[in-house]
């Protein structure tokens, strides 16, 4: 399940993720932010708390967030990853080959650390 984060700065883009990510719900919310904020001219600050599995994501949301990262090659900032899962570290690892953004990886105790650095411009 995907959550949309408020409450942050409008230049920062909040997914919170737990349990299976479906397809669906990624197409639903992730998507149309990313086009949200390119469209208006934004790059794209990113963060992610992740309280599910690696496993959870299913094969269809996997590429689809390659195809994304890809399709906004030149638009990416900054990229956070939250998490307390081990071998989930994977994801910031997979962002800092795929896109040319500044990626960091935190701890869940570390969420006020990641939203600060996240939202600096």
């Amino acid at each position: 399940m995907l959550q949309l984060i408020k409450d942050l700065p409008e230049h920062v883009a909040a997914i919170h993720a737990a349990g299976e990510v479906k397809r669906r719900d990624y197409e639903n919310m992730v998507v149309p932010i990313f086009d949200e904020f390119v469209s208006a001219g934004n790059d794209i600050n990113y963060l992610l708390i992740l309280e599910t599995e690696g496993s959870n994501f299913t094969p269809a949301v996997c590429w689809r967030d390659m195809k994304l990262m890809l399709k906004y090659y030149g638009n990416w900032n900054k990229i956070a990853v939250v998490t307390d899962k081990p071998g989930v570290e994977w994801f910031t690892d997979v962002f800092k080959f795929v896109v040319p953004a500044e990626t960091m990886s935190f701890t869940l105790d570390k969420l006020d650390e990641a939203i600060k650095w996240v939202s600096e411009k």
